[in-house]
């Protein structure tokens, strides 16, 4: 029997640039959040779960926020990205506090996920489009020869800021309209009517910027995985942990794009672009909430959502 598509939240990120918990922060008038957008999408494309990868502090706010609302049109349940939640013969480093990545917050739903899942980050907006096409692949969703993965791609100028930097995983797709390569890139930002990414600089040097042309496919972490992909993550942390724990212990991150270049590269995996032309919202810093409340408040005017999400 065919298992149903499980949408997997990260929503564990500690909101630095933005200065708080960003995924709990209201954009409505009606007090609604950027996930409870998500989540009326995701209900309208079918999907019936939910797991929330948190940290354990913040269950009490997000069940107050969710569970009576969302939680009755679709099951939400709970995971927790823990720092200790590290295979065996490994330490936490010393004043490591930095959650250890993408990759490793969906490792946190492994038990609650034993089909294909969807992965979105908890403060983007996506759009019902994303939603839908991403639905009605995993229910046909089959591992073959290969893994079979898609991922929503958008446009890279239609998911920028302008109030500063922001990290997207530059795609890369052949004819047939499947994922080469990802690469993450961590400076992206309009320079005038360009769109750079700077890398290097330092205390000698000048960072290096280079033009990324309109167009560009980015990945905004919204991923459809069979249950293959929580395996492989598994078994790959060890060897991210060798290199990180020597060369950058309180930092270095198990990104979830840099596990799936590697599947694409080891000839394991095989990934559908799901090209979507919508326009990406999210709260980088401070300054973007306004842009959100009012397209948000726009959709909703024009009859898109309506006039209060969960009734």
């Amino acid at each position: 029997m065919k298992k149903e598509p499980v949408l997997v939240i990260m929503a564990a990120g500690m909101g630095s640039r933005f200065g708080g918990l960003k995924q709990i922060e209201p954009v409505t008038g009606k007090g609604e959040l950027i996930i409870d957008f998500s989540l009326y999408d995701a209900v309208m494309a079918g999907f019936n779960k939910a797991v929330f990868v948190i940290k354990k502090e913040n269950e009490e706010d997000f069940r107050k926020l969710l569970d009576e609302k969302a939680g009755k049109y679709i099951d939400i349940e709970y995971a927790f990205q823990e720092l200790g939640d590290i295979p065996e013969g490994y330490e936490v480093p010393d004043g490591r506090q930095k959650p250890w990545g993408t990759a490793h917050a969906v490792m946190a739903a492994r038990k609650k996920v034993d089909g294909p899942f969807a992965v979105i980050n908890s403060d983007d907006y996506y759009g019902p489009g994303a939603f839908q096409s991403i639905y009605e692949f995993l229910e046909n969703a089959e591992d073959g020869e290969k893994y079979s993965y898609c991922m929503v791609g958008y446009d890279i100028e239609n998911t920028l800021t302008e109030n500063g930097y922001v990290s997207r995983g530059v795609c890369e797709t052949d004819k047939d309209g499947m994922l080469s390569t990802i690469t993450e890139r961590t400076k992206i930002k309009w320079e005038g009517e360009k769109i750079v990414f700077e890398e290097g600089g330092g205390e000698a040097s000048e960072p290096v910027q280079t033009e990324l042309s309109r167009g560009t496919v980015v990945s905004m972490n919204f991923w459809g995985f069979t249950a293959s992909m929580l395996t492989e993550m598994e078994a790959g942390f060890p060897a991210f942990l060798d290199k990180a724990l020597k060369e950058n212990p309180l930092k270095g991150e198990y990104f979830l794009p840099g596990v799936v270049d590697r599947l694409i590269g080891e000839g394991k995996a095989q990934v559908r672009v799901l090209r979507s032309r919508d326009r990406w919202y999210g709260v980088t810093y401070k300054e973007d909430k306004q842009s959100v409340v009012d397209a948000l408040q726009s959709m909703k005017d024009k009859g898109e959502y309506p006039d209060v999400l969960w009734k």
